[in-house]
């Protein structure tokens, strides 16, 4: 089976990687809902077969899926032949929550991070292995360059840390960047703010990162335009933390 770039795959060869993967799953006793996204060849696959978990598999390529059939028997009926950013994550396990893990392909990584996060209802907790540049945008605090939309949209809901990184050696074909391997804890509680407005001020705050709040949000104070000219708005969106976009969006939605 050779990878397709259609799909952008880049086969995981390194066993010991494997394993440290389907270890790093943070999970309680007893039977889990794992879901595991794009398996391939099964590398990871094989190692969460061994575990107590009630495995689910989504593979988009159907070339896969009969591989997958064929060589691993214990998979039969647990593998969903369909794209993952198509599918209805609520039904999976039958309403149940589930967890998320996977090698991910770099070129949809995003869109599963942000699937995960309007899923998050049922989804308390992720490890993936990304481009390393993702997976440190990911987990970015305040301050830095890495630090974007991505980064204040997922730390909103959940908890990130960066586990170890992966050499490109480690695949076949080796992909042109590194990558690295993350966790996701949701956090408990609400919000606290309009969540539908929230995304969208943070996604307008950095719609051009190096311009001063009071331009970017400016559509937001149309009516209250003099609210611009607090020392609050002279700053960038890349020194803001989730809770000062939560007061942003709170102070808007109350005007």
């Amino acid at each position: 089976m050779r990878a397709k770039k259609s799909f952008g795959q880049h086969f995981l060869t390194n066993e010991n990687i494997a394993q440290r993967i389907a270890d790093s799953l943070v999970l309680d006793s007893g039977p889990t809902n794992v879901l595991e996204v794009g398996p391939g060849k099964a590398m990871l696959t094989k190692y969460l077969l061994e575990k107590d978990y009630e495995l689910k598999c989504v593979e988009a390529d159907a070339d896969m899926v009969d591989f997958l059939n064929a060589n691993y028997p214990a998979l039969h009926g647990k593998i969903i032949s369909e794209d993952f950013l198509k599918l209805d994550l609520a039904s999976v396990f039958g309403g149940q929550p589930f967890c998320i893990i996977g090698n991910f392909p770099y070129n949809i990584s995003s869109q599963i991070v942000f699937k995960m996060v309007e899923f998050r209802p049922m989804v308390p907790q992720l490890v993936g292995m990304f481009q390393r540049e993702m997976a440190q945008r990911i987990i970015a605090s305040p301050g830095g360059k890495d630090y974007g939309v991505i980064s204040v949209l997922t730390q909103a809901f959940y908890e990130g840390k960066y586990l170890f990184s992966v050499g490109n050696g480690n695949f076949n074909p080796p992909p042109k960047v590194q990558s690295g391997v993350i966790r996701l804890m949701r956090k408990e509680g609400e919000l606290g703010c309009d969540e539908a407005l929230f995304r969208k001020v943070v996604k307008q705050a950095f719609s051009q990162r190096r311009k001063m709040l009071r331009n970017t949000v400016k559509p937001f104070f149309e009516n209250r335009p003099e609210s611009l000219d607090e020392a609050f708005f002279t700053q960038r969106p890349e020194v803001l933390s989730v809770g000062e976009f939560v007061d942003l969006t709170n102070r808007i939605s109350e005007g």
